[in-house]
This record gives C-alpha cells, sequence and structure tokens, in this order.
C-alpha cells in the first residue's frame, strides 16, 4: 500500500528507479495504514519490501513512505489463526531484537522503543494464540508491533532478516516464520561479539523473565527460550520442516550475502561461510 500511495503519486520513476535506500523522488498520495497483523510494524516505517518476479526480495525506503496516520484496532487481528498469531510475533520480536543490537544507527530512541515492545510481545503472545479473542492482549500484541517498528525504523535490521529474505522468496515460507527459524542460531552466532553479548543480556530477562531468574541472562538463554516459544505456539523449529534440504543451503547462502540493506548491519561480520553454517544449524 505504502509503495503503490508513492508510485500512483507524482513520481516520474519506474520501480526499478526506487529500489534501495533514500532514492524515491517525489509526493505520494495521502496514506493511512491499518495493520491486520501484529508483525511487521510497517503502519510505522518508511521501508517497503516486495517480491520481485525473480523470486526476489527487493526494499524501497524513503521517507514518503511514511504514512500519514496509523490506526490500531485489535478487533481486526481477532480471526488470526493461531500459527499466523506465532509467527507474526516473533516477527514483531526480531524487529525488536534487531535493532537493539544493530551496528549502525543504534540510539536510545530505538532502545527504549525496542525494550517496551519486547515486554508487551512477550507478555501477550502466548495469550493471543491461547485465545484469539483476547482482545486486551491483542491490543497488546499491536502496539507492540508498532513500537518494534519504530525502533527499526530507527535503527535497522540485520542478520536474521537478510538471512530468512531468502527462504521466503525461494520456498515461499511466511516471512515471520523465516525470522523465527533463523532468530536462535544468529543470536547463538552474535555472542562471539562481546558488545552484543552484553546487549542480549539487557533483553533475556524482558523476553523469558522465568528462565532468566533460573538460568541468568546469557544470550544462550534467549536462545533457547526461542526455540521452545516455538515448540510451544506449534509452529516448525528447523528448516527441514519447511521443505528446505541439504542441497538448497549454499544457494541459500550465496542468495543471502546479497541482501547488502541488511547484512552489514549485523553486530557481528557475517561471511558466506558464517551464512551457510548458520542455514546449516538451523537445518
Amino acid at each position: 500500500a505504502k509503495l503503490t500511495a508513492f508510485m500512483a503519486g507524482d513520481t516520474k520513476q519506474s520501480i526499478q528507479e526506487v529500489y534501495g535506500v533514500g532514492k524515491t523522488v517525489g509526493r505520494r498520495l495521502p496514506l493511512v495504514q491499518v495493520p491486520t497483523t501484529a508483525g511487521t510494524g510497517s503502519e510505522v516505517t518508511d521501508i517497503s519490501v516486495i517480491t520481485t518476479g525473480v523470486a526476489e526480495k527487493k526494499g524501497v525506503v524513503g521517507g514518503q513512505l511514511y504514512a500519514d496516520y496509523a490506526v490500531l484496532d485489535g478487533d481486526l487481528t481477532l480471526s488470526l489463526p493461531p500459527k499466523v498469531s506465532a509467527a507474526t510475533g516473533i516477527d514483531a520480536m526480531v524487529h525488536a531484537i534487531e535493532a537493539y543490537t544493530s551496528k549502525f544507527k543504534k540510539n536510545v530512541l530505538s532502545d527504549v522503543l525496542a525494550r517496551e515492545a519486547l515486554k508487551l510481545l512477550s507478555e501477550n503472545i502466548r495469550l493471543v494464540c491461547e485465545d484469539g479473542q483476547n482482545r486486551e492482549a491483542r491490543g497488546g500484541m499491536l502496539l507492540g508491533s508498532l513500537y518494534a517498528g519504530m525502533a527499526f525504523a530507527n535503527s535497522p535490521c540485520a542478520a536474521v532478516h537478510a538471512l530468512a529474505y531468502p527462504i521466503g522468496s525461494h520456498f515461499h515460507v511466511p516471512h515471520g516464520l523465516s525470522n523465527s527459524l533463523m532468530l536462535p542460531h544468529v543470536l547463538r552466532f552474535n555472542r562471539g561479539e562481546p558488545k552484543a553479548a552484553e546487549m542480549y543480556k539487557d533483553l533475556t530477562p524482558i523476553v523469558f523473565p522465568k528462565e532468566a531468574g533460573l538460568k541468568g541472562t546469557d544470550v544462550s538463554v534467549m536462545a533457547d527460550g526461542f526455540s521452545q516459544l516455538s515448540l510451544d505456539l506449534n509452529i516448525p523449529v528447523n528448516l527441514g520442516q519447511v521443505g528446505i534440504q541439504e542441497k538448497d543451503l549454499e544457494f541459500l547462502a550465496s542468495e543471502a550475502m546479497k541482501v547488502d540493506r541488511l547484512m552489514p548491519n549485523n553486530p557481528r561480520e557475517v561471511k558466506l561461510q558464517d551464512a551457510l553454517d548458520l542455514y546449516t544449524q538451523a537445518r
């Protein structure tokens, strides 16, 4: 909707000319965003991601894509099936986690938004999956998703999303599920960067307070917590469960390294072999 509003405005650009960051020129049509899932946070970001005809996701980032208004109505999410609620909810949590640890542009505002997003999302994700008609929990998920969107609009996403994109593009796995499949492995990988490991210690007790109280705040506790969360919410926990075979992993790794809008933001550098290792662990 955001990109359509821009392309239908007074721009003279083709769609190919606006792929990337800061390339949009012109004014869009008036735009009101009303989310019907609690996941993308797209209603408050300046990013539009589309799948091209060659099974590749490309992004458009420009100030014109910010909406005039964002309206949250939890009732619009009451009919979401549990598995969709789970995957989109974890997607929002990934937004907040990656914004909090992004290598570039991380700032006080994005940190505050990310922490509050994770608090709301972690408190409500099980509730909405257990009872989709829980309106208070649905509202909490929407607000958490919005905060996470504001966080990563100020401090961009990184390796989890870069690795998830080719899973979605080439194997038609929903975006939120693709993120949830890669998240625990990227968390463990990033532990090798001391600054990231310390930042994760801030987040573990927010997302998994009970586990942090028993096992500590090391990132491994958060990674294990997300693996268990996926099991509890009955969504796939490895790439094999979504039809990805071992022979596909090298291709996925090469495709992920092309996502140069996101991969450089990771707190620890990801090389081609690292990407392959991460997919192998997720398999």
